[in-house]
């Protein structure tokens, strides 16, 4: 099995977060956006994650610098140890840093990227439709909370 793939290495606003610890971007009004945030912040137990709502200043640049739109959030954005991914290798790459059991997710990585990419782009096209949406970013948990930056 192979590494997860790397997406883009741009220069990370050192000022605006600690590149140190991996962050996840995530649209902050996606009822599942926001529910695999709360699974993540449950199974991380050493805290490395930090969150960001795509939404928030910190979020709408990262996503502009890393190319992706700000008008929708149809991906969320995960950078880990300076690298930078998105569609179903950001879901892949978190995963695995969350370690075992759940770094068994890179499996997924012997689909071809563009199936990976074609299911990831299936659901996050119908995911309001399917889990609903919220009117705006919900108030966090407070150990979510202690995590969020931006």
């Amino acid at each position: 099995m192979t590494d997860l793939p790397e997406q883009k290495r741009p220069p990370l606003p050192a000022q605006a977060y600690d590149a140190r610890q991996p962050l996840i971007v995530f649209d902050g009004v996606c009822v599942f956006c926001s529910g695999f945030v709360r699974m993540v912040v449950r199974l991380d137990r050493e805290k490395r994650f930090r969150f960001a709502t795509a939404q928030s200043p910190l979020g709408e640049a990262l996503f502009r610098e890393h190319g992706l739109p700000t008008e929708s959030y149809e991906t969320n954005l995960a950078i880990i140890d300076g690298v930078a991914f998105t569609k179903l290798d950001s879901f892949i790459a978190i995963m695995a840093a969350l370690g075992w059991p759940w770094r068994v997710a890179k499996v997924l990585l012997v689909l071809p990227r563009p199936l990976r990419d074609w299911l990831y782009d299936r659901v996050a096209k119908n995911r309001y439709a399917l889990f609903g949406r919220k009117v705006s970013c919900e108030i966090p948990s407070g150990e979510l909370r202690q995590r969020l930056i931006g």
